[in-house]
């Protein structure tokens, strides 16, 4: 008899990103992955982009290991499950970068060029790791944007903004000379990572809705009961299940940015009842809605920039 294949678990990570400055960057001297390999997966609800500033390391990709070293950077679209580990008895040093592309670059691009064709490039055929020897303009860009964010000196948002949309369209260049090279295929990624990416992102986009396993199955051309046995084996969650975390989410989202009320919150978000919604929210974040939005409330008056990731840990490397 063969052995069971062993269930993924996958972890949603979502960031809020303010509508003024779509950039959130995460670094310092405490940003160091471990050595030991994580027992799960992650994604971003945003693309991610690193710089390794020490060390050395593994980087895997929808079941692909990718080596990394210090002075390279690495691209992730959003909804693409990795992890990180460092070389053993190191714990390298990183930066991270997450934004809003659509806020980037809308009203940038030409018609030629929609949003659309351009992200697809991202999401069809990335390649995650540039290193700084064969890529050096993507590596003083990356960099340059980090600074800003750092210094947070007179101008920084402009400054950084400008030069992160220098950096996602060299990168995007990369990636289309790399495709044509032969050296990736989205194609060749195994474990059926790739399957559901279409049905994560028509989630993000339609969650309030009324979604059902049938029309996600629908989607990606497999019966209900294939296409659920696949999504659980990679996300570590059902179908529906991973709907409402990522309604869930979304209010959070809401209750930081609004002043809405829970009920209207939990309407917006695809919630029926606001008795389901609270129990949900309970389960998930292990605190009532009402008590998680006077946190946020507590944390406008004290001028304190608190948000969902605070209290999940998101904010802090593994």
């Amino acid at each position: 008899m063969s052995r069971p294949r062993k269930t993924a678990i996958i972890e949603y990570r979502s960031y809020f990103l303010t509508p003024e400055f779509p950039v959130l960057l995460l670094s310092g001297k405490h940003w160091r992955i471990s050595d030991i390999p994580s027992g799960r997966l992650h994604f971003h609800n945003y693309p991610e982009i690193g710089i390794c500033h020490t060390d050395s390391g593994t980087l895997e990709v929808n079941g692909i290991p990718y080596h990394f070293k210090a002075g390279d950077v690495t691209f992730l679209p959003k909804n693409i499950p990795h992890t990180t580990y460092s070389d053993k008895g190191t714990a390298s040093r990183w930066s991270y970068m997450y934004f809003d592309l659509q806020a980037m670059f809308e009203g940038l691009l030409p018609q030629s060029l929609s949003l659309y064709k351009f992200s697809g490039q991202y999401e069809e055929h990335f390649y995650p790791i540039f290193s700084s020897e064969e890529f050096p303009e993507i590596f003083q860009l990356a960099t340059g944007v980090v600074a800003e964010l750092e210094h947070k000196n007179a101008g920084y948002q402009v400054s950084a903004r400008c030069l992160l949309t220098s950096l996602c369209i060299t990168i995007w260049r990369a990636m289309s000379e790399i495709r044509l090279s032969g050296k990736v295929n989205a194609d060749s990624a195994p474990d059926n990572y790739l399957v559901i990416a279409p049905v994560l992102n028509y989630i993000e986009k339609n969650y309030s809705e009324d979604i059902s396993t049938e029309e996600l199955a629908d989607l990606i051309h497999l019966s209900p009961t294939h296409f659920r046995r696949i999504f659980l084996q990679i996300m570590g969650t059902n179908p529906l299940e991973y709907l409402n975390q990522i309604r869930i989410f979304k209010a959070c989202d809401l209750m930081r940015s609004t002043e809405d009320s829970i009920l209207s919150i939990s309407e917006n978000v695809g919630f029926k009842s606001v008795a389901t919604f609270n129990r949900r929210f309970s389960s998930l974040m292990q605190m009532s809605p009402r008590t998680y939005k006077s946190h946020m409330l507590l944390s406008e008056q004290r001028n304190e920039k608190q948000t969902i990731l605070e209290f999940t840990g998101w904010m802090q490397p593994e």
